[in-house]
C-alpha cells in the first residue's frame, strides 16, 4: 500500500518527507559546492574544447556576474539568451542567478518572430546569443529585428519594436557593429568590486523569480512558466538524489540547456552534488555522444528516447566502451518498454530511471526509484518525488479511485510562480489549493506508481471506443523491424475518428502496410488497428525532442485528402 495517502481507494500521493528541501538560492548551493570540491572537475565542454575546476569555474561565474552589474542589471531584470549548448550558456545560468537577473531562455530553433515574442513579453533589458547555430543567421535576425543595433552606441539601444532591449552580447569573436563581444566581458567584471557582488548576492532571497521558460502550446503563443531559486534548485537536488549521484559522478548532457531537462536535472543536479556537467557538443549527436560517454568515463548520461534509440541504432556503438555508466535518466516523452531494456542491457545503464513532468512544475514531479524492478521501470513514471503531492481526478475535480483514468495533478515546492505577465493562464492551469493541472490523463495504482495514459488532447475516440495512443505504441514496440512509433487519430466521418501510425523502421528493416495491419489484427482488438500507415525516417519535433503530433496531424490530414468534419 502507498503509505502517504489517507484514502487509500483514492488516486492521491504524496511523496518522502525525509529529505530536506534546501532554503537557499542558486547563487549559494554554487558556492557552497566550490567549497567543498574546489579541485573537483565540475564543467567539460567537448566541442569548444574547454575544462573547468570547480574554483577555475567560480572565477568565470563571478567575473560574468560582476560584468552584468556593469551593464547595470538590477535584481528581477531579465536577460535572455539565446544559443546552443555551450559553456557560455552554463557561466551565463550562474553569473545571472548570483545577481538575482531573470534568466529567460529562448529555444535556439526560434526564428524572428517568436523571438520577438520572446524579448517582447519577457521585457529582457540584454540578450546573449550566438552568432549562427544550424541554418539560422542570429546576427542577421537580429539586425532585421532591431536595425537601431548598427547606428546606436553599445548598451543604450532605443528600439521601437523591443522598447525594453539595451543591447546584445555575443558569443561569436567579431561580430557585426552594434554587438557586445562575450570577450568584452571579461574586462568590464574587472572594473566592479568584487563587494558589490557579494552585496548584491546577499540581499537575494530564495522565493525570487530567477528564470523564464516558454512552453510552447499547440495553440496559441507560448507562455512563459517563470521559475524560482527554490523551485529548480530543489528539483535539481531531489533528481540528483533519486540518481544517487556525488562529487564522483560525470553526467554527460546531450540535451538542450534552454530546457529544464539540460539546465535544472543537468547543471542545477551537478552543482547540488559536486558532480561533473559534461556537454558533447552543441546539439545532439549520437556519435559525438558515445564518443564522450566513453572518452569520459561518464556514469549517467541524460536522454529523451529518440535520442536514446539513435544511439543504439548507431552503426559503430559496439566500438565504445561504456561499461562506466551506472544511471541516467530518460524522459521528455513516453519511454518504449523495449527502447528500456536495450538502455539497461546494451548501454550499462542498469540504474538507469524514468522521470516525468512540466516545464510548469520545475520540471520532475513523478520519478521511478534505482530500486524499482524493470517492469515498473518500464510501464510507470514512478511515484510522487519527495515533498511532492500528486492527485489524479475525474473532469468535476474529484480523486478518482486507484487504477482509474483521469487527469494528472501536483502540488508542491516545484510549481511555478506563474506564466509571466499572463494571471489569466494563470489562474486556468493553477487551482485554487494550489494544484498545477498538467492536462495529461494518468492512473495510479494500489503502491503510487502512475502510468500515463497520454495527453487529454491525444485521446482517439474511434466508433464510441477510447484508444490511448500510448498503449497502441508500446504494442508496436513489440515488431521487430519498428524502431520508432507514433499513433495519432484523424478525423473520420463514418468512425468520428480513425487511426494513423507514424513508422520508423530500425536500419535494414522494413514491413509493408498490409503485413501490419496482418500483424495487428492477430494480436490487438480490432478496432485499435491502425486503418493508415506511415513509414518515415524522423518526426516532427520541438527542439527539445517533444514530438509535435498536432503537426504529424496536419500533414495526415493534409496527404490523406480527409475532410476535417
Amino acid at each position: 500500500m502507498d503509505q502517504h495517502s489517507a484514502h487509500p481507494q483514492h488516486s492521491y500521493s504524496r511523496g518522502s518527507q525525509d529529505k530536506a528541501l534546501l532554503a537557499m538560492t542558486i547563487g549559494q548551493a554554487f558556492d557552497n559546492t566550490v567549497a567543498k570540491y574546489p579541485q573537483g572537475e565540475a564543467l567539460v565542454v567537448c566541442h569548444q574544447q574547454l575544462r573547468y575546476s570547480w574554483a577555475q569555474l567560480a572565477q568565470v561565474v563571478d567575473l560574468h556576474a560582476r560584468a552584468l552589474l556593469a551593464l547595470g542589471l538590477q535584481t528581477g531584470d531579465r536577460l535572455g539568451i539565446w544559443a546552443p549548448n555551450c559553456a557560455q550558456w552554463c557561466i551565463s545560468q550562474f553569473a545571472s542567478a548570483k545577481i538575482g537577473v531573470i534568466l529567460v531562455n529562448i529555444n535556439p530553433a526560434y526564428r524572428s518572430s517568436e523571438l520577438e515574442y520572446a524579448l517582447k513579453q519577457s521585457g529582457c533589458q540584454w540578450l546573449v546569443c550566438a552568432g549562427s547555430f544550424k541554418t539560422s543567421d542570429y546576427h542577421a535576425m537580429l539586425q532585421g529585428l532591431v536595425p537601431e543595433l548598427a547606428e546606436q552606441s553599445i548598451g543604450r539601444l532605443q528600439s521601437e519594436r523591443l522598447p525594453d532591449l539595451r543591447g546584445v552580447i555575443s558569443l561569436d569573436a567579431q561580430p557585426p557593429s552594434g554587438f557586445l563581444p562575450w570577450s568584452q566581458l571579461a574586462d568590464l567584471g574587472a572594473g566592479v568590486p568584487v563587494e558589490q557582488l557579494k552585496a548584491r548576492q546577499n540581499s537575494l532571497h530564495f522565493d525570487q523569480a530567477v528564470n523564464i521558460q516558454y512552453t510552447s502550446g499547440t495553440t496559441g503563443f507560448p507562455k512563459g512558466a517563470t521559475l524560482s531559486h527554490y523551485n529548480i534548485l530543489n528539483n535539481g537536488y531531489m533528481v540528483g538524489e533519486s540518481l544517487g549521484l556525488t562529487a564522483n559522478d560525470r553526467l554527460v548532457i546531450p540535451v538542450p540547456l534552454y530546457h529544464c531537462f539540460g539546465m535544472v536535472m543537468g547543471n542545477l543536479g551537478c552543482v547540488t552534488h559536486g558532480s561533473t556537467m559534461i556537454y558533447p557538443n552543441d546539439a545532439f549527436d549520437p556519435l559525438l555522444t558515445l564518443t564522450t560517454v566513453a572518452q569520459e568515463k561518464a556514469t549517467a548520461l541524460y536522454g529523451v528516447p529518440t535520442m536514446f534509440i539513435a544511439m543504439l541504432d548507431q552503426p559503430r556503438r559496439a566500438e565504445f566502451d561504456l561499461s562506466t555508466l551506472r544511471t541516467g535518466i530518460m524522459a521528455g516523452a513516453t519511454c518504449p518498454i523495449e527502447v528500456m531494456r536495450r538502455v539497461i542491457s546494451e548501454m550499462h545503464m542498469s540504474e538507469v530511471q524514468i522521470a516525468y513532468g512540466m516545464t510548469e512544475t520545475s520540471p520532475v514531479s513523478l520519478q521511478t526509484g534505482p530500486s524499482d524492478d524493470l517492469e515498473l521501470r518500464v510501464t510507470t513514471v514512478g511515484r510522487t518525488q519527495p515533498q511532492l503531492e500528486s492527485k489524479i481526478i475525474d473532469e468535476a475535480g474529484n480523486p478518482v479511485p486507484r487504477g482509474t483514468i483521469g487527469e494528472l495533478c501536483t502540488r508542491g515546492y516545484s510549481v511555478m510562480l506563474g506564466y509571466w505577465n499572463n494571471p489569466q493562464s494563470t489562474a486556468e492551469a493553477i487551482d485554487q489549493a494550489g494544484w498545477m493541472h498538467t492536462g495529461d490523463l494518468a492512473t495510479m495504482n494500489e503502491n503510487g506508481y502512475v502510468c500515463i495514459a497520454g495527453r487529454n488532447k491525444d485521446m482517439i475516440i474511434r466508433g464510441g471506443e477510447n484508444i490511448y495512443p500510448r498503449e497502441l505504441e508500446e504494442f508496436f514496440f513489440t515488431h521487430p523491424a519498428v524502431a520508432d512509433v507514433q499513433i495519432i487519430g484523424i478525423p473520420s466521418e463514418k468512425y468520428g475518428e480513425e487511426i494513423v501510425a507514424w513508422i520508423k523502421f530500425h536500419p535494414g528493416h522494413s514491413a509493408s502496410e498490409l503485413e501490419l495491419q496482418t500483424w495487428c489484427k492477430a494480436r490487438i482488438a480490432h478496432f485499435k488497428t491502425p486503418r493508415y500507415f506511415k513509414f518515415v525516417e524522423e518526426f516532427p519535433m520541438t527542439v527539445t525532442g517533444k514530438i509535435q503530433k498536432f503537426r504529424m496531424r496536419e500533414i495526415s490530414i493534409e496527404e490523406l485528402k480527409v475532410n476535417k468534419g
